[in-house]
């Protein structure tokens, strides 16, 4: 039952999924200023909705996974889980997950959710083959979960605070891919799939890469100056943000070489910091 339950949570990928469930509460919270039983609900509803999408992306890509080392293990390419069982995992996920919303929140939120879905296993996974650009439309599936947060509570989908967390979710996306790609890019080619390392060099990307950094670190900029009021979190976030930009500055340009790995951390950081930091202002105000 143990290893059955690890399997399942693996094909939910619940390490994505916990952080995007994590964006739409602090979506939530940034329109309600508090943390109910309907957000949590919807929290809930949004964290299945996000493993049925994580897991229709393990059993669309099965094939592609076993070519790749990093991805071989996997459930379904490994045989753990056959591609049938594994689809029903995928309907189990987001039926649950559609229950849960449609019972507790607006409808609006399971709609943006499945829009999310949408998205990302049927625009995104399909356009890796395509191009190598695919990341940039796939980084909109980013910017929706704190918008489903926001319209749950009650929030117009078109109002500027929203919009402009959304904005940082969505450009955020597009780096972090990137760090990725300096650290699997030949594996993604071996699975037959679009890479940008085919058109740019190491050093291109790194440098282009980094670019996208700074334009993730002025869209959090705007949410510092424009949707965070709390001056300590917004001191404690404006220090991490300048300490982001030195140690990957100093990374991109030293003679040294640039480590990755450490890099894609601080910057996933940034992400988690800006979901608590919203949550915590919101709910001091």
């Amino acid at each position: 039952m143990k290893n059955f339950l690890k399997i399942i949570f693996e094909l939910g990928k619940v390490r994505i999924s916990l952080p995007v469930t994590l964006s739409a509460l602090a979506g939530y919270t940034l329109y309600s200023g508090r943390i109910d039983e309907q957000g949590l609900l919807m929290a809930l509803g949004v964290f299945f909705m996000s493993c049925g999408s994580g897991a229709l992306n393990h059993w669309q890509e099965r094939r592609t996974d076993a070519l790749m080392p990093r991805t071989k293990k996997r459930p379904i390419p490994s045989g753990k889980i056959t591609a049938i069982q594994g689809f029903f995992v995928v309907l189990g996920y987001t039926t649950i997950g559609s229950l849960i919303l449609v019972f507790s929140n607006p409808l609006i939120a399971l709609f943006l959710s499945w829009v999310t879905l949408v998205s990302y296993n049927l625009i995104y996974t399909p356009l890796k083959r395509v191009t190598a650009f695919a990341v940039i439309p796939g980084s909109l599936v980013g910017s929706l979960p704190p918008m489903i947060g926001w319209t749950a509570s009650g929030g117009d989908v078109f109002a500027e605070p929203i919009l402009i967390v959304a904005t940082f979710f969505f450009i955020g996306q597009i780096p972090h891919f990137w760090l990725l790609l300096l650290l699997f890019g030949d594996q993604y080619k071996l699975a037959g799939l679009q890479s940008l390392t085919d058109i740019f060099s190491t050093l291109q990307i790194k440098r282009i890469t980094y670019t996208w950094v700074l334009t993730t670190i002025a869209s959090a900029l705007l949410v510092l100056v424009f949707v965070i009021a709390g001056r300590v979190i917004s001191a404690l976030l404006l220090l991490y943000i300048f300490y982001l930009m030195y140690a990957l500055t100093r990374g991109v340009f030293s003679k040294q070489e640039f480590k990755v790995l450490p890099a894609f951390y601080k910057l996933n950081f940034l992400y988690l910091f800006m979901m608590l930091f919203l949550i915590a202002d919101s709910l001091l105000r």
